[in-house]
């Protein structure tokens, strides 16, 4: 390994851990003077943010001639985020859920991932149909911005009995907005800060993997592909650590929902002739993603957190996802048996019983709702 390459690993990490840092400092002071909560600056701000590098390389990808890369991009980073990100910010430390996550947007994250599901079908994704997935990530923007701002200033209003005013967002619109601005720099300056330091980490590792003999299709698969998720995933590892756990897990779903809303939505809307979705995508890992979608609700639900053994559950999906992608482009006998027990026994076997268990703790949390005076 030579010292240049040394120098950019150290340096990777180091940019990855400032940025992260930078960018949860930011991202919670500007909750505090926007008077919104960090789960909503996560689910905004944050993730939008942080899946900027994506949209980036989708867009530019369609104006190169590759419009299918957008469709691949999309769905491995939303496989990313929930079994790779989610699942090792839960090993850092158990992830509180919020209700609203359950109630409002995983729900909407999984009706997304269903929806591009459908568009998908008949092979392409059309300008119109990008237009309807850009349209339905501003309405979903909107409504979660206008119903915490609302939540924000009720809260503000006179506590009963008392002429005093309940802690509310900070006042004085001049400083206000100076803090804001401030607030949003720093979350800029660490998004920039995650995206350099990724790209340096990627490209030591892969120039490592190389000397090793490692091929690289491997690398593609493994380095490459962990590298474009370190953003996400060091923005939550930071957050957990820090204790603004609304924040790790509202990045995550937020991310999933602004790549299927903006990434490939407008990457849709820019190609002359829409996306074409290849029939392996909308065959296995389309149907992947939303299964993972669809995982998250239950396993979010119960006792409305992500434990450490969840967490470990997800990543053991997502090395066995990641197996699957190297026996495809090995080309090996066994890879549509392992597909098909994935898709149709793994996935199905554990859906039903996450949500047995969610079913189970809803009945005695129903019971003390109802003895509760």
């Amino acid at each position: 390994m030579s010292g240049l390459t040394a120098l950019g690993l150290i340096l990777g990490f180091v940019l990855l851990i400032v940025g992260g840092e930078s960018l949860v400092r930011g991202a919670s002071s500007l909750a505090r003077t926007l008077g919104m909560s960090p789960l909503v600056v996560g689910l905004t701000v944050v993730s939008f943010t942080t899946s900027a590098p994506e949209l980036a390389v989708s867009v530019g990808a369609v104006f190169d001639g590759y419009p299918g890369l957008a469709v691949g991009n999309v769905v491995g980073s939303n496989i990313a985020n929930i079994l790779f990100v989610l699942g090792a910010a839960a090993l850092a430390a158990p992830l509180a859920v919020r209700s609203q996550v359950v109630r409002t947007d995983i729900p909407v994250m999984i009706v997304l991932s269903a929806g591009m599901f459908l568009l998908a079908l008949d092979g392409t994704i059309s300008r119109f149909d990008g237009v309807l997935l850009f349209a339905a990530l501003l309405a979903y923007v909107t409504v979660t911005v206008v119903l915490s701002r609302r939540r924000a200033f009720a809260v503000t209003a006179p506590l009963p009995g008392t002429g005093d005013v309940a802690p509310g967002p900070e006042r004085g619109s001049g400083a206000r907005a100076l803090r804001a601005l401030a607030d949003l720099g720093l979350v800029v300056l660490g998004a920039a800060l995650l995206v350099a330091g990724a790209r340096l980490l990627v490209d030591a590792a892969s120039q490592i993997a190389a000397q090793l003999g490692v091929s690289d299709l491997v690398i593609g698969l493994t380095v490459v592909a962990v590298g474009t998720s370190l953003p996400e995933l060091v923005t939550c590892v930071v957050a957990v650590v820090r204790g603004q756990r609304d924040l790790a897990l509202g990045n995550v779903v937020g991310s999933n929902v602004f790549n299927i809303g903006a990434v490939l939505g407008l990457s849709a809307v820019v190609a002359p002739e829409g996306i074409e979705v290849a029939a392996s995508a909308l065959r296995f890992d389309i149907p992947i993603m939303f299964a993972v979608a669809l995982i998250l609700l239950p396993i979010a639900f119960t006792h409305l957190a992500v434990a450490r053994w969840e967490g470990a559950l997800l990543l053991v999906f997502y090395c066995a996802y990641i197996g699957y992608l190297l026996l495809e482009a090995g080309g090996y006998g066994a890879l549509d048996l392992y597909g098909a027990v994935m898709l149709w026994f793994v996935v199905p076997v554990t859906v039903v019983w996450l949500v047995l268990t969610a079913m189970s703790e809803l009945g005695p949390e129903r019971g003390r709702r109802g003895r509760r005076p």
